[in-house]
C-alpha cells in the first residue's frame, strides 16, 4: 500500500509542478459596458507573471499621476466623506486600461471619480510571461483625504 501512494505522489507531482511555475494562476474578469452587455475575458494575477505590468515612469510617477487628476467632489468635501476606494482594473497586452470596477467603495461621487482617474491613465507597460505580454488583474486603491 505504501509503495502505491508513493508511486502516485511521485506521478502527480510533475504534473501539478509545471502549472505554478509557468504563473496560470488566472481569472475571469467580467465587466458591463454601455449596451448592458458583459465583456470577459481570462486574465493573469498580478503576482502570477513574469515581469508584472508597470506605470510609466514607476510608482512615483503614478502617484503623481493621481495627485494631479484627482478632482475632490465638491458634496463629498462638503460632508467631510474622506476614505480609500478600492479599484480592480486590467491592463492588456498592449498596455491600456479596461475592465475598471470598485471593489470597495467609500461614497457614489467618490467611487465615480476613482474610476475616472484610472480611466484616464496613459498606458502601462504591458505584464509578460516568458517575454510574451499577457493581460494581468491590478487592484489600487484611490486615497481622499481633506
Amino acid at each position: 500500500m505504501l509503495k502505491f501512494v508513493l508511486h502516485s505522489i511521485l506521478f502527480l507531482a510533475p504534473l501539478s509542478l509545471p502549472i505554478a511555475a509557468n504563473g496560470q494562476h488566472s481569472r475571469n474578469v467580467v465587466s458591463a459596458q454601455a449596451q448592458q452587455t458583459q465583456v470577459s475575458i481570462n486574465v493573469y494575477e498580478f503576482d502570477c507573471v513574469d515581469r508584472q505590468p508597470q506605470f510609466p515612469g514607476g510608482d512615483n510617477a503614478m502617484i503623481r499621476f493621481i495627485n494631479h487628476e484627482r478632482r475632490y467632489p465638491q458634496g463629498a468635501y462638503r460632508d467631510g466623506i474622506e476614505g480609500r476606494v478600492l479599484c480592480s482594473f486590467v491592463v492588456n497586452e498592449d498596455g491600456s486600461i479596461s475592465h475598471i470596477s470598485v471593489i470597495k467603495g467609500v461614497e457614489e461621487s467618490l467611487n465615480r471619480e476613482a474610476i475616472r482617474i484610472i480611466s484616464q491613465m496613459p498606458p502601462w507597460s504591458a505584464g509578460e510571461i516568458d517575454d510574451v505580454p499577457v493581460p494581468v488583474y491590478c487592484i489600487l486603491p484611490i486615497p481622499f483625504r481633506r
